[in-house]
Formats: C-alpha cells, structure tokens, sequence
C-alpha cells in the first residue's frame, strides 16, 4: 500500500524527503529534553540534606554576600537544600538554555515539516485525481459500466481525500511515532536499563490490540465505501432527473429512498466505529499500568538511595513518549485499514486496463466511409450464450444513406456503437473502408466517424462553445451552415445573445428538439465521412425532420450516413432500411421493396399511418 501511495508523489519528492529528515530532527530533540530536566533535578538533589538536620521549621532562602560569594538555602516540602550557588545556578541555567534551544529548534522543525507536509499532500492529491481523470478518459464504454458513473466520481474525491490523509501521515506521522520509540526506547535503556524492560512488556501488548482490531476492521470499512456509493448514485440520479422526479411529485419517495442510503452508511460506519473505539481504552490501560509499574519500581529505588528523582522524572516521560507513540501507531494503523479501503478502489480504477487499445496502422485515416460488417456478433457481458447481435452481415456503400429500425431493444444503437469501437466486437468484424477498425488508431477512426447519441449532451458554456467542440477552427461561417443544415439557426439567432448565448449545465435552457438539432450541427462541424443519428430527430416534428435530412444531404454529399429512427419518415427517403429483430438482421430493402415483402416493416408502416390518420381525425 505504501509503494502504491509514494508512486502519486511524482513531483514532490523533494517535499516528501525534507519532511522526513526535519520529523527525524524534531523527534531526537523531543527525545533529549527529559534528559536536560533529569540533570538539573540531580544536580539540585545533591545539594540536599535533611530538613530536621538543619533545625529548620519553615521554607527559607538566606543569600550571604560575605566574602564576594552568595549562598543559598531552600527549604521545600522538607528537604533542604544548600550549598554553593554559582555551581547550582550555573548548572541550571546551562541545561535550562539547552531546553530552550532544544524546544525551539524542535518547534521550527515542526512547523517546517508541517508546512513541506501539505504542499506534498496537495499534489499527491492532485497527482492521484489527474490520473485518475486520465484513465477514465481511456475507458472503453464497457469499462464505465462495469465501475458506474457514481463509483468514480467517490473514487475521484472521497477516496482520494482518504489516501492523500494516508500519504501525509506516512511522510509524517508514520515517520514520528517509530521514531519517537525507537528513540526513546534507547535513552530510556541508557537512562536505567532496569527499568526500561518495562516497555518490553507493554509494546507487543499494544501490537497486538493494534493487529487484531485492524484485520477486524479493513472489511467493514470495504462495505462501508460500497454503501457511499450507492448514496451518491441516488444523488446523482436524482438531481439529473429532478424534473421528472417533480413532473410526478415524487419528492417524498426520493427522500425516503436517500434517508435509506444514509441510514445504511450510518449502520455500517457505527459497525467499524464500534471496533475502532476499543482502541483507545486498550491502549490507554496497558499504558497506564506500566506507569504504575514504573512508580512502584522507582519509587522503591528511591527511597534506598539506588537511584535519584531525577532519573526517574526521565524515565517517567520516556514512558509517555513510548507508549503514546504505540498508541499512535495503533491510530496510524487503524487510519491506514480505512484508507487502504480507499487505495484498493483508487487502484483498482488504476490497474484497469481498457478492452479496447489503438490498432496497428496507426497512420490510417478514414478516407472513403464505406462500412461492412462480417459475421458479427456483440455481447455486453462477452457471453456466447447473452448475445445483444447475432450473424450480422451488412455492407454500406461510401456516401449511403441508412436508416435502422426495429423494437426496443433489438440492437440498433449496440450495432452503430461498433463503427467508432465503443465496443468491440465479440465474433466476426467491423471494417472500415476495408480496414478492421481494430486496425485504425482510435483518434483517426473517431475523427472520421461523428455521432450524435441518444442521449444528447450538450455542455455548461456558450451555444458557440459547444458547437466548437465539433471543430475547434471553425469559422463563423462554417458554423452557421451547419447550423442551417440542422435546423438550428433560426432559434439560436433569436435569442438576445444569439451564438453567445448562455445553455447553462448540460443545456438546461433550450428544449429537448433544439439540443438535438444543435448536437446534429455540432456533429457537422467535425465534416466527418461517416455521420450517424442515433434517434436523434426524436424531438422534432416531422417537417423539421425531412428539412434536417435535405440539409444533411446538401452540406455533404459524399457522407455515409447512418439514421436510427422510430418513426418510418425519418429513413424511408434513405437508400436502403435494415430491420433489425431480436438482435438478428431480419430484412434490408428500400421503402417501397420492405412495404411489399416484409411483415415486420407493414406492421410498423400501418401502425404509424393509423396513428396519423387518429391525429387528422382529432384535429
């Protein structure tokens, strides 16, 4: 996990190895500090003698400044304490200074480290985010459905906030708490070695609480982050279809619906929780009993002479610093188990390599538009037994006209997604002016194929900027004939900001016809030799549809053009319809040939014409 998280600190290297280095220098001064106070309480307990020895009976300091020299004598909680001054003051202020430099320098290693700590955590966050970003921008259609849209949004940002906590406390934290015992463990062993196996006893104890509830805990966690995917996919859901959810006054059944959510990551939070607590009271027990230990132990000592208070005033704050860092390590470990979670779901985004990668000719463009499919079969699942298209056999001349039609879900879109590769083949292939599109490298068969999908997209900006995304150099001219040819024009020229106008996220401000037509001029603009319309005149009448296909003819002639349509009168002008049934190729004809010889186009033909005939006879 570790190498895993140290390869998104690509550029900070720097930052990270300075930060280590000052946390090491920061730790042995710590470390040094109880053995400055051990000093000066030695020197000061030399100089004591016993209170009733001296006939004093109550707290006194006499200075005597006979013969240049001052003396002095303290009397405290019935020690008395005397002798030369200079030697005792000397030795106070000596060690005193030393403590000050010690705890400043240690304070501004500290804060430096701090400081190089978070400029490293930053950009291994945005490190992991850019990668991430960048490997998404690979995936394959397939590759997005198996994770879901929500799950790499919370692996984009909730996860990736958890590793970038795990980096910054193991260039940190991680690094200080070893340390600090490591440290302290040896100058409590130089100090008294005796007392020091004390620590012994209580460091594998620890260890083992630390071991035990973070193998309990990893899974939960693991559950837990599937359970906030889920919320954020009602979130989502919710807020991209708000309008449907108010058009049918179901506000109150999507909340209960994302009250359940919340209340199953609660459940499973307060499972882990409920492990995770039991780790500081452990911990605070086994640490308490070894002071208690070392209390009883140096107390005895003391009070034979053995050893001085002192001593035991360091050997006291190497326990603390011992056991707190065990008990650190033991938060460390149980931080690390979460975002360990967090990591495996980072890298599994990471390691996922797409299915579908750049063909051999890499130098080959789309030329002609030609399209032949061979024998092929599609499955979503890459199951022979779950095929979506079976046998499919099609040629399509360059500059032809295509109309599909068939059922819901019959494998219209599924068959028109293999021409660009957003899915691949699963038998047979997909050629492309006589090239499998395997061969082509994505970018230059995507250049030549434009797609307008059923589901029309459109992006926050200005109606110019998006329909740039078709062709970045257009002119003004350019896009306003593609704009014509689509229908377009007239309405976005009557908008008070025209071509500057405002669409908002995800085209909020036009109507479900006027994104399809600008999403068809936009395709346009790419001027591409295969132009395919996925359902995409769904929205407009019928007039405007029969202009749109006039208008797509005009502009470009020489286009292969393939139209998806539910309605007849989309593609009956086309030069050959293919009925799809089933997944299967049922019958390809022109319009006239399919209305005398196929069922399933008739069937379709008087269902629409009696449609037709109920609206006339409304009106």
């Amino acid at each position: 996990m570790i190498r895993k998280l140290l390869k998104g600190a690509k550029g900070y290297e720097v930052q990270s190895i300075f930060t280590v280095i000052l946390v090491l220098c920061e730790t042995a001064l710590e470390v040094v500090l109880p053995i400055f106070m051990s000093n000066i309480l030695n020197v000061m307990q030399l100089y004591a003698v016993d209170a009733e020895q001296a006939g004093l009976t109550a707290a006194l300091t006499v200075f005597d400044f006979r013969g240049g020299t001052h003396g002095l004598l303290i009397y405290t909680a019935g020690t008395l304490v005397l002798g030369n001054a200079d030697i005792l003051l000397n030795t106070v202020y000596s060690y005193g200074i030393l403590m000050v430099i010690s705890a400043i320098c240690s304070l501004t290693f500290g804060g430096l480290a701090g400081w190089l700590c978070a400029v490293a955590g930053a950009g291994f966050s945005k490190n992991m985010r850019a990668k991430l970003f960048d490997k998404i921008q690979s995936f394959s259609f397939a590759n997005v459905d198996k994770f879901s849209t929500a799950s790499l949004v919370t692996r984009s940002t909730t996860d990736v906030n958890n590793a970038q906590n795990s980096f910054m406390m193991i260039i940190r934290t991680v690094i200080r708490a070893p340390a600090m015992l490591i440290f302290s463990t040896v100058m409590a062993f130089v100090t008294e070695p005796k007392m020091a196996w004390l620590f012994l006893g209580a460091i594998p104890a620890l260890g083992l609480v630390m071991f035990l509830i973070s193998a309990r805990v990893h899974p939960l966690f693991r559950s837990m982050l599937k359970k906030y995917d889920k919320m954020n996919a009602d979130v989502q859901e919710d807020l991209v279809a708000i309008r449907v959810v108010k058009a049918f006054v179901r506000e109150d059944y999507e909340e209960q619906k994302y009250r359940e959510s919340t209340e199953n990551v609660r459940k499973a939070q307060m499972k882990a929780e409920k492990l995770m607590i039991l780790m500081n009271p452990l911990s605070s027990l086994i640490m308490y009993s070894t002071i208690i230990g070392l209390l009883i132990i140096g107390g005895k000592d003391i009070a034979v002479g053995s050893m001085q208070g002192g001593t035991l005033t360091a050997m006291m704050n190497y326990c603390t610093q011992i056991l707190s860092s065990v008990m650190m390590i033991c938060f460390i470990a149980v931080q690390l188990v979460l975002s360990r979670a967090s990591i495996d779901r980072i890298y599994e985004v990471l390691d996922t390599e797409s299915n579908i990668h750049d063909g051999s000719q890499t130098d080959k463009t789309v030329d002609s538009g030609s399209i032949d499919f061979c024998d092929v079969d599609f499955s979503y699942s890459d199951n022979a037994d779950n095929l979506t298209l079976e046998k499919i056999n099609l040629h399509i001349a360059s500059g032809e006209s295509v109309g599909i039609v068939g059922g819901t879900g019959d494998g219209k879109s599924s068959l028109v997604q293999l021409i660009p590769r957003f899915y691949d083949v699963f038998n047979g292939k997909v050629l492309v002016d006589g090239v499998d599109v395997r061969d082509y490298s994505l970018f230059n068969l995507r250049e030549g194929v434009s797609m307008v999908l059923q589901k029309n997209v459109l992006f926050s900006g200005t109606i110019r900027e998006n329909l740039l995304w078709g062709n970045p150099e257009a002119t003004d001219e350019e896009i306003q004939a593609a704009c014509r040819a689509a229908c377009a024009h007239d309405f976005i020229t009557s908008f008070p900001n025209g071509y500057e106008t405002d669409l908002g996220q995800g085209g909020v401000n036009v109507s479900g016809g006027q994104k399809q037509r600008l999403c068809i001029a936009r395709a346009l603009l790419k001027k591409p030799k295969i132009m395919i319309l996925d359902d995409s005149t769904s929205a407009v009448d019928t007039a405007t549809d029969a202009q749109i296909r006039r208008g797509l003819k005009e502009l470009s002639a020489d286009m292969t053009t393939i139209i998806i349509a539910q309605r007849l009168s989309s593609v009956q002008d086309c030069d050959k319809i293919v009925i799809l049934d089933d997944g299967k190729i049922n019958a390809v004809g022109t319009h006239e040939e399919l209305l005398k010889t196929n069922s399933i186009y008739q069937e379709i033909y008087r269902s629409q014409q009696k449609g037709t005939a109920e609206e006339g006879g409304d009106d």
